[in-house]
């Protein structure tokens, strides 16, 4: 009776298989070859990837794994040349792919996945490209799918890499973005609960092989750095992901983008000048990181890696930012002329699509030029050599300044410096100083002091103060950053719950 039953059982188990292939329905294994594609297309040998997708089209037919794999050479195709024209050419294969995925098998949990990592791949391009009400919708959908594909497989992983980054970022949605979530979504989350998800992967990744784990480390770096406000954490987490910056661009770029962010400068100029090139996707993005890291070490030579960023680079982004660069490159040259050359380039080229090229738009239009000691102290701080940049400024005071928003700028660079050198208490009295006089003023430097404050006290265990900070961010409204500082903000009065 037994071998009955067993026999019937392989018998069903054949029929519909064999009835897959015969009524051409889609399947889905992710088996090793595949993943190799994956690989190659996460370290941007995109060259390579796309004659071995054809041949996996060409020998398994319904392998429906195919459109995964394609929709993330159109992501990083588009993602990282920031080509509009591109964007706009192969914007239509995201309803074929969808249509092609739909029709495959049900029972598979890839199914809804990919239909979704579709989605959310979109939904990036899309906001990199301000169609805001297309993202959003697309980021709803991805939701329902995931949340749908977890019921019905809730051992499966990959659903818990996608659902904990969206989970984090929905809590730090910030207020001129917040519309179009409440009007197109039905998402909730925090960034506690994003985290614990993105955790889970890890941890479970070291029990059962996992093929996304590089890139869920990698997301769980950025969500530490960006949405938690750990930026040591992050460095920390940076290191289990065992990139390699001598393997490929991409490697590079995110190493050096958590230095950066971090005070490393040193290390994120030498990741990104290990970085290869050949055989890979051109990455013009990297020569605008060496360019700004050479400049935060008041090293002009940057200024060609700036040039070299905007003559290569086919998108509008981060151009302003770097005219603006090569315009305080030429201050610490002592060329005023170039200077303002540079600044009359920021507001004739470029987007202000990001607050770095707003701010660069509103020095253009302003039309004050930079005081030397307090660019040299911002620069030297960005890169994280803050001895270097409190010598630059323990001599003076605020009334060594005659412009008012210079005032208010030495005040904030004395907070930052001090901040960094972790004088928690010297660094609050500078940054309550750039509030009392800086508030009202448009200018960041008001909001971030708070910002910042809080942090400290944050760290210190000093809840109420930190939550009172972190409000009184909120209540200032500059017109630059605005939309960062106040995310990073409200993650923090999230944190403090």
């Amino acid at each position: 009776m037994n071998k009955i039953i067993i026999r019937f059982g392989l018998f069903y188990i054949f029929t519909i298989a064999f009835s897959y292939v015969l009524l051409g329905k889609g399947y889905f294994d992710f088996h090793t070859k595949a993943q190799d594609i994956y690989k190659d297309i996460f370290e941007l040998r995109l060259d390579e990837a796309r004659p071995a997708i054809l041949n996996l089209k060409r020998t398994e037919p319904n392998n429906l794994i195919v459109y995964h794999l394609e929709n993330y050479v159109d992501f990083f195709t588009i993602y990282v040349s920031e080509d509009y024209e591109t964007y706009k050419r192969l914007s239509p294969n995201r309803d074929k792919r969808l249509a092609k995925v739909e029709l495959g098998n049900p029972k598979s949990p890839y199914c809804l996945f990919i239909q979704a990592e579709i989605r959310l791949h979109w939904a990036l391009l899309r906001l990199r490209f301000e169609e805001y009400i297309p993202a959003f919708r697309d980021i709803n959908k991805a939701h329902k799918l995931l949340l749908k594909n977890q019921e019905l497989f809730p051992s499966f992983l990959a659903n818990k890499k996608d659902l904990g980054i969206l989970h984090a970022a929905v809590g730090t949605v910030p207020d001129n973005f917040r519309w179009a979530l409440e009007l197109l979504t039905s998402m909730e989350g925090t960034i506690e609960q994003g985290k614990k998800e993105i955790e889970y992967v890890i941890r479970q990744s070291e029990q059962q092989y996992f093929p996304y784990i590089l890139e869920t480390k990698v997301l769980h770096t950025f969500l530490l750095l960006h949405l938690d406000g750990r930026p040591e954490a992050a460095w920390s987490a940076l290191k289990n992901t065992h990139l390699d910056a001598t393997k490929t661009p991409l490697h590079a770029f995110i190493l050096a983008n958590v230095a950066m962010q971090t005070g490393r400068n040193d290390q994120a100029i030498e990741w990104i000048q290990d970085a290869p090139s050949n055989g890979f996707m051109p990455f013009p993005y990297l020569d605008y990181m060496l360019g700004v890291a050479k400049l935060r070490r008041l090293d002009t030579g940057g200024k060609q890696n700036l040039l070299q960023f905007i003559a290569t680079t086919k998108g509008k982004s981060f151009v302003k930012e770097a005219y603006q660069k090569l315009a305080w490159a030429a201050l610490l040259d002592n060329n005023i002329q170039n200077y303002k050359a540079n600044m009359q380039r920021v507001l004739n080229n470029g987007i202000t699509s990001t607050g770095g090229d707003q701010n660069a738009e509103k020095e253009a239009k302003d039309g004050i030029i930079p005081n030397i000691h307090l660019l040299k102290a911002r620069l030297l701080f960005d890169g994280g050599y803050y001895f270097r940049a409190n010598r630059f400024l323990s001599g003076f005071s605020e009334y060594n300044f005659p412009f008012y928003i210079h005032k208010i700028e030495f005040n904030y660079r004395m907070g930052r410096i001090l901040d960094g050198l972790n004088k928690d208490d010297e660094a609050i009295l500078q940054y309550n100083k750039t509030i009392a006089i800086g508030r009202t003023h448009e200018a960041f430097y008001a909001c971030n002091a708070a910002l910042r404050a809080g942090l400290i006290e944050e760290k210190r265990g000093d809840i109420a103060a930190a939550k009172s900070f972190f409000n009184l961010c909120l209540e200032l409204n500059p017109t630059d950053y605005k939309t960062g500082l106040h995310m990073q903000a409200k993650a923090g009065l999230v944190r403090l719950k």
